[in-house]
């Protein structure tokens, strides 16, 4: 399938953005037949909305060393997602957002965003704050004796490579890969150490194997197992907290650093809010907000933050404004913050969000405001609306409609 056949099945105005930056010339289809195979694929995948992130760690451009129309198709496409993320978030996807930002700053990308503005506006990010990257040396290699059945009785050692999960398991550490690219190990499977178990003969001569265990399997698997299964919008805890003293952080000009109450016997938390350039001070004081409460807390510039505040940004994107959502009248600090429907009024948040699984990135594309301004999760899948409120109420934001929540 060639590149022009893949450009039709871009949705505006994602296809008008590509196609305007390659007929006018200052984009590349491909420099070679192998390139221009590589940029369909590419372009292909965009269109079908494949998940490309990790795939991004070690590539400037997505084919060769020179801006194709397959990296203006992928720019285009994050441009929603990335307009309404807030820095705790795009800071936990470095290589997306690096690559995003590059290609937004190419000249002849921002020529052709203007002509069709304000749908590519430039997204501004707050790069001064970016958390430093925690390096760790690489475990030794373990190696283990595989298994050779009906064929000897010698093992031989290989290299433990991490097993591709699926579905559910989909947060397991990623594979290893071969110089090819392609994935090492998806067919073979490592064999596990097994563990030796003392047997016990009965009185009726019966062997008695693994009964502890059996008995005992699951006294600790509801730790382990937390937050196992699809994400659903219960996992995150929703609090409404006070905000009971706010300053601007003493090393980012665009950061407030706020204490918190969120009802809590240990006292207020510290959470540092990208908030200075959309709201004033003035309007953060003495406020009553929506708190997300189990995000893994994160240091932002030397301080660490045990929370994110709620906001509703424009549909317009930040420069049409962004608002705190706020709780309904007679709120008080810690009240539960919950999601109407049956599924989620009476379950329990995770202790903690696993940024690996990505709970909240995944959920956070249903969040939005409904023409009555009220918070709210439309389920992606059925478009059944999931009023966010607390027993007094339907939590709102002042005036935006049709904003997302993040």
């Amino acid at each position: 399938m060639t590149s022009t056949v893949v450009l039709a099945k871009l949705p505006t105005p994602l296809g008008d953005l590509v196609s305007q930056i390659t007929l006018d010339g200052s984009t590349e289809l491909g420099k070679t037949e192998k390139d221009k195979v590589e940029v369909a694929e590419w372009l292909n995948k965009i269109a079908q909305g494949d998940d490309l992130d990790s795939l991004l760690l070690s590539r400037t451009y997505l084919v060769g060393n020179y801006l194709t129309a397959a990296d203006t198709a992928l720019y285009g496409a994050l441009h929603s997602v990335y307009s309404q993320l807030q820095a705790p978030q795009y800071f936990s996807y470095p290589a997306l957002t690096r690559f995003f930002d590059h290609i937004q700053s190419r000249p002849q990308v921002r020529k052709a965003a203007s002509a069709l503005s304000p749908a590519f506006s430039v997204v501004t990010f707050d790069l001064e704050n970016t958390p430093k990257a925690e390096r760790k040396a690489d475990p030794p290699k373990k190696k283990e004796k595989a298994i050779a059945s009906n064929v000897s009785e010698e093992a031989s050692s290989v290299p433990v490579t991490p097993r591709v999960k699926k579905g559910k398991e989909a947060s397991a550490p990623a594979p290893a890969v071969e110089k090819s690219g392609k994935i090492a190990g998806g067919a073979a499977k490592v064999p596990k150490k097994e563990k030796k178990e003392k047997e016990k003969k009965t009185q009726e001569g019966t062997v008695d194997t693994g009964k502890k265990k059996a008995a005992g399997g699951n006294s600790s698997s509801s730790a382990a197992d937390e937050g196992a299964g699809e994400p659903v919008p219960s996992m995150i805890d929703l609090r409404v907290g006070h905000i009971v003293d706010i300053e601007k952080h003493p090393d980012a000009d665009s950061l407030y650093v706020e204490q918190i109450d969120f009802g809590e016997e240990t006292g207020p938390r510290t959470v540092v809010s990208g908030l200075v350039n959309y709201i004033p001070i003035e309007e953060m004081r003495d406020r009553l907000l929506v708190g997300v409460c189990n995000l893994k807390p994160a240091s932002m510039r030397g301080v660490k933050s045990f929370a994110m505040v709620l906001c509703a940004t424009s549909k317009d994107g930040k420069e049409g404004g962004i608002e705190l959502i706020r709780p309904p009248p007679d709120s008080k600090p810690g009240d539960k913050v919950y999601f109407e429907g049956p599924d989620f009024e009476d379950a329990t948040p995770l202790s903690q969000l696993n940024p690996k699984k990505k709970i909240f990135e995944t959920i956070q594309p249903g969040f939005t405001t409904l023409e009555t301004k009220e918070a709210a999760w439309i389920n992606p899948v059925t478009r059944s609306v999931h009023r966010i409120r607390t027993k007094n109420g339907v939590c709102a934001a002042p005036t935006l409609v049709g904003a997302s929540l993040s």
